[in-house]
């Protein structure tokens, strides 16, 4: 009797996990059954779940109004409430009348320029051209630009005649502007019911970020076939400057015996460094790190709650000004090296980019917001992507704790010089060593140039 128990007990897991997987099983084909039978149901309920959409939240309160009435009236014989159900019924049955039919336009937007820098002007045009054979009454058109939304009212035109308008796309703060898609709103004057059609696709207008013209960073640290030739001079290298006079101490392997015999004194040659720099750049991007950051990044969130615009999107990341500033200072610098034809990476939050051109690297930069960072796990993906880095540049705020900056640091080899740049608007620009790093302290983009050629410039 005691092994029946024994064995019962054993078998009881095994029998519970039986039956879940035979009711995962038989709710999975539940769910496909259902599928299958709305794919093949589709064209009955697809125009209905279509105009359902038409309603507005007062065209339901006002539906339900006239159930309500209508049934309160017939239960109770009150012949006001049932006149209030029969207006409801006609007012809806009038707003349907305008909204139903069909809209033969062609519908085309575009903006120009479609990359900007942070403040310069960006406009666009939408243009409607009428397609059917029969004049067209006034429309209205919306043009969803990025948060807002631009509403037309397009006047009556012939059959065949084009319209356009014209827009101002605001570009005060970085990131990429969605534009589009331009959609048609056929409805009442009441708003009771609200038809749209979507034409023209989605166009991102790149809001690149502010950047500083800095001086070249250096030559750079490694010396290589590709390297880029500088001013100084070198006893051993590629790039051969010219002849000297041999002086004690000088390696005898490169005195040029030739011209040693014609000119009756010995001669060495002179050569000139080049050098070859990967530079990579870590810009911070948690709120945390920043001053104030973490308090905007809270009040976003509880704004979001409040969104219900269902033609606007919901609101995009909020603009941290130190943040701000960190970015177009890593912009910056590699806008910089990348003058001076050198290797360079970026990484950026959730974003990077290695050895690109300058355009590509603003636009990636455009699409970075704030988020909570691992600074390390950031190094590390810079490592994988730029393993050869000789300078590393950190832009960070003032609440990052030092240890995590020699931590990041730490992950490159100890022949690569690291840079921390610190955005504080609360402190003074200046430079300090310690620690095995470069500190710059900024307090705005203006001040970067000077710190930059005063702490980093060779």
């Amino acid at each position: 009797m005691t092994t029946t128990a024994t064995r019962s007990a054993s078998d009881a897991p095994a029998t519970r996990r039986s039956r879940r997987e035979a009711a995962r099983r038989q709710s999975g084909r539940v769910r496909a059954t259902g599928r299958a039978l709305a794919d093949r149901t589709r064209r009955v309920w697809g125009p209905l779940a279509s105009g359902v959409r038409w309603v507005s939240p007062l065209g339901w309160a006002i539906l339900a109004l006239g159930v309500l009435c209508w049934y309160v009236g017939v239960r109770f014989g009150w012949v006001e409430l049932l006149v209030v159900a029969a207006a409801c019924g006609v007012l809806v049955l009038a707003c349907l009348a305008l909204t139903i039919g069909r809209v033969h336009v062609d519908i085309h937007s575009e903006v120009d320029p479609r990359r900007v820098t942070v403040g310069d002007p960006a406009t666009g045009r939408i243009v409607v051209r009428n397609l059917a054979r029969t004049p067209l009454l006034p429309l209205l058109v919306e043009l969803p630009v990025g948060v807002t939304a631009a509403r037309f009212v397009m006047p009556p035109m012939r059959a065949g005649a084009e319209h356009e308008e014209l827009f101002v796309v605001p570009t005060h703060r970085r990131g990429v502007i969605a534009v589009g898609p331009a959609r048609t709103v056929r409805g009442d004057p009441l708003g009771v019911l609200r038809r749209t059609v979507e034409f023209s696709q989605v166009q991102e207008l790149f809001v690149h970020p502010r950047t500083s013209h800095l001086e070249s960073l250096g030559a750079g640290l490694l010396r290589d076939l590709e390297g880029t030739v500088t001013e100084d001079h070198s006893m051993s290298d590629l790039a051969f400057h010219a002849l000297r006079e041999y002086q004690p101490g000088d390696d005898r392997r490169y005195i040029h015996w030739r011209s040693s015999a014609k000119a009756g004194r010995l001669l060495v040659r002179q050569f000139l460094d080049t050098r070859r720099s990967h530079v990579t750049v870590l810009v911070d991007t948690d709120p945390r790190s920043y001053t104030g950051g973490e308090d905007i990044l809270d009040e976003w969130t509880r704004q979001q709650h409040g969104h219900t615009d269902p033609l606007i999107p919901a609101h995009s990341a909020p603009e941290i000004p130190d943040l701000e500033t960190a970015i177009s200072v890593g912009a910056s610098i590699v806008l910089r090296v990348m003058r001076d034809e050198q290797d360079t990476t970026i990484v950026c939050g959730s974003h990077d980019i290695s050895r690109s051109t300058p355009q590509l690297t603003l636009d990636v930069l455009a699409r970075v917001e704030p988020a909570p960072t691992d600074l390390t796990a950031l190094a590390l993906r810079a490592v994988d992507l730029a393993g050869d880095t000789s300078i590393l540049f950190v832009v960070t705020g003032p609440h990052r704790p030092f240890v995590e900056l020699q931590r990041a640091g730490a992950q490159f080899g100890p022949e690569v010089r690291n840079v921390i740049v610190v955005v504080d608007p609360g402190a003074t620009a200046g430079i300090k060593r310690g620690g095995g790093l470069t500190i710059l302290t900024v307090t705005n983009l203006a001040d970067l140039r000077r710190v930059m050629a005063a702490g980093v410039g060779a």
